[in-house]
């Protein structure tokens, strides 16, 4: 394994580490502290996404990527996207 791979295998790491994160506040609440943590799962989400945006930034500064931080615009034209989709599951019952 290379550097670049090493850095993407972290990168994986931290998008599963995120996408954990939000699975615990879903089933627990954000404002939960699990036993023994100092961190409520809102603020752990924090701490992953920092994480991931940092070793995005790594790969983006040796440019293995480019990088990633949306601009306004981009950030606008996602929301839109969502709020398309969240119609459609209003739509069908899924989203209330």
């Amino acid at each position: 394994m290379n550097r670049e791979e090493h850095l993407l295998t972290c990168l994986a790491e931290e998008c599963a580490e995120v996408s954990q994160r939000v699975s615990k506040a879903l089933r627990f609440g954000l404002a939960e502290v699990q036993p023994g943590q100092p961190l409520s799962n809102a603020d752990r989400i924090l701490e992953e996404l920092r994480d991931l945006f940092a070793v995005a930034n790594i790969l983006a500064s040796e440019g293995v990527i480019g990088w990633c931080l949306p601009d306004r615009m981009e950030v606008h034209a996602k929301l839109d996207k969502i709020e398309k989709f969240m119609a459609i599951s209003r739509d069908q019952g899924v989203l209330l």
